[in-house]
């Protein structure tokens, strides 16, 4: 479950109309730092990112599914995710499962967690992307960079 702090953090990007990417990653955010305070590991740094988008399509964070390069277990705990998160009332997790879980994650390394783990996921994943992708994608940041500054 994530804690408070987090899912209000989420809602306050929301309801400033950030994109839902943004808000996940405050999910994101929180399983990177549970990874390296040691509360439990991870495989990779993928892992760790998809532990917390996981968390956010629970939250009700209404994120797209992932893409055709995906495997199709991944596309359907997505779907599965994203059905949750839409659930009006939610169920408590089971106990059994959830140690289990828990279990399973503390065997893990935490060195998926850690700066240059992440910063090689990040150039990885960037590499995969077009030049033109990257490029719309700096100067939307720039802009609202820019329109950020002004409100302040």
């Amino acid at each position: 479950m994530p804690e408070e702090e987090v899912l209000r953090r989420a809602h306050e990007d929301e309801a400033e109309g950030k994109a839902p990417s943004t808000q996940a990653g405050e999910f994101v955010r929180e399983e990177i730092h549970h990874v390296r305070e040691g509360k439990h590991g991870a495989r990779s740094a993928k892992q760790a990112i998809a532990i917390g988008l996981s968390k956010a399509r629970r939250a009700g964070v209404k994120l797209p599914a992932p893409g055709s390069n995906s495997s199709e277990s991944v596309r359907r705990k997505a779907a599965q995710d994203t059905k949750k998160g839409k659930q009006r009332k939610k169920r408590k997790p089971a106990a059994k499962r959830s140690r289990a879980t828990k279990g399973a994650l503390k065997r893990e390394g935490r060195q998926s967690a850690s700066p240059r783990a992440m910063a090689r996921q990040a150039r990885t994943s960037a590499s995969r992307r077009t030049k033109g992708s990257r490029s719309a994608a700096a100067k939307k940041a720039a802009r609202t960079r820019a329109r950020n500054r002004t409100r302040r």
